[in-house]
């Protein structure tokens, strides 16, 4: 299957074949007919399989095959909702790609900077409009922005923004959206509250689902350390020091904790950086772009603030904190699993993570292998089943750090273009 198969217009193929992407993903596949034939869509996938461009690529080829040749003023036609800046701006991103050798021109707008820039984008005229809900209700109050004109409207990373208090601000979006649209509802997850808000938000839909939710953890190389809270910082630092030149993502659960790692690393002469919604935009963008570049090798991030993060190349992630809701160990070890590739995903579980880890592996349904040949195992460990690491057969691999497991058996130089270098894996 390709997307010349899918009934793509040239001038997105066109861009797609710029991009090196020949082949959908399943969501894709899956999607894409049902969005060209005016569905409504409700999706739910995880991180890395390609949601952006299953709903990005057919309504820009709507937009440009049922433009109003009437009409000379530009207005805002499609609407796309997502819960952070990092997002929007990667979606943003993503729909100038894939309309590059079209007319269909977009803008994404955000709070946490001053509104002037954006509000004179809009002022031009915009077909696409990527938002986050508190700047959009803000501009809409102010009167800069007008939704009665919108014919696509994309809610994504739905779970997220419930997450973050966007209910209220979802539902006054939605009630001000026209009855004569088409609309995309995205969600990694799918509890009870987020099937009534798509209830809300769509029509006569048909949904999509790409299982099972633990494919990304199947594919990633996993291993747990078991470690008391007070030596999480130095395990870090012992694993970091090993292969300096590689780059890793450090989850942590709280924003607080997210600084304080860092400070602990430069303790150890190790350059690091967070990003979390206390940090500025500008500073949280320069943060992702030395990560994204290789200026920056360790970046630190919440789970809210991760969102949009999209490295090809990066080598690690590492669970400081096990997240407490198992579907974000998921999405976590997913940021080094994109699409086909593999990943290394190592992860921390102190005394009291021990319930997390438990709910975790009941959801991806194996066992994390253990490393327990490390300086900084805790030895309290009898109540968890384990299960050893496999030992790798690299001789190499294995001098580099003294022991057997998927630390020291990764090669930091590892290519994954031969997988996974023909389909949009941002999401």
């Amino acid at each position: 299957m390709t997307f010349k198969d899918l009934g793509i217009i040239e001038p997105i193929l066109k861009a797609l074949a710029a991009e090196g992407y020949t082949n959908p993903t399943p969501i894709q596949e899956q999607s894409i007919p049902i969005l060209l034939k005016g569905k409504d869509l409700l999706g739910c996938a995880q991180t890395g399989t390609g949601k952006t461009a299953a709903f990005s690529i057919p309504i820009i080829q709507q937009l440009v095959t049922n433009r109003d040749t009437n009409s000379h003023q530009r207005k805002i036609r499609t609407l796309v909702v997502t819960p952070t800046r990092e997002l929007a701006i990667q979606i943003g991103e993503n729909f100038t790609s894939y309309a590059r050798f079209t007319d269909i021109r977009s803008t994404v707008i955000f709070g946490g900077i001053k509104q002037g820039r954006q509000t004179d984008a809009l002022k031009k005229g915009v077909d696409v409009l990527i938002a986050t809900p508190g700047r959009l209700l803000d501009l809409m109050n102010q009167g800069f922005i007008s939704l009665r004109d919108i014919q696509y409207a994309v809610l994504d990373e739905a779970d997220q923004m419930l997450d973050m208090g966007f209910i209220h601000d979802i539902k006054k979006i939605i009630a001000k959206l026209p009855d004569n649209r088409q609309s995309l509802f995205f969600s990694a997850t799918m509890p009870k509250a987020i099937v009534e808000l798509s209830r809300k938000l769509l029509g006569d839909f048909e949904q999509v689902t790409i299982k099972p939710q633990q494919a990304t953890a199947e594919k990633v190389e996993q291993a747990l350390y078991f470690v008391s809270k007070k030596n999480k910082p130095s395990l870090l630092v012992h694993l970091l020091e090993k292969d300096p030149n590689d780059s890793a993502l450090v989850f942590s659960r709280t924003k607080h904790g997210a600084n304080k790692i860092v400070k602990q690393l430069a303790k150890a002469d190790i350059k690091a950086d967070a990003i979390h919604g206390n940090k500025s935009q500008n500073a949280r963008q320069k943060a992702l772009g030395d990560f994204k570049n290789g200026d920056l090798k360790v970046l630190v991030a919440t789970d809210i603030a991760a969102r949009g993060i999209d490295v090809e190349e990066l080598s690690l992630v590492i669970n400081y904190d096990l997240p407490n809701v198992p579907e974000t160990y998921v999405h976590r070890i997913g940021r080094t699993g994109r699409a086909s590739a593999s990943g290394i995903a190592l992860s921390f579980c102190d005394t009291e993570e021990r319930p997390y880890l438990k709910d975790i592996q009941k959801l991806i349904n194996q066992q994390v292998p253990v490393i327990t040949d490390h300086p900084f195992v805790d030895d309290g460990i009898e109540d968890v089943p384990l299960q050893p690491a496999k030992k790798h057969h690299n001789n190499r691999q294995r001098q580099r750090t003294g022991h057997s497991n998927p630390r020291g058996g990764r090669n930091g130089n590892r290519s994954r273009s031969s997988n996974n270098s023909n389909r949009p894996k941002r999401d």
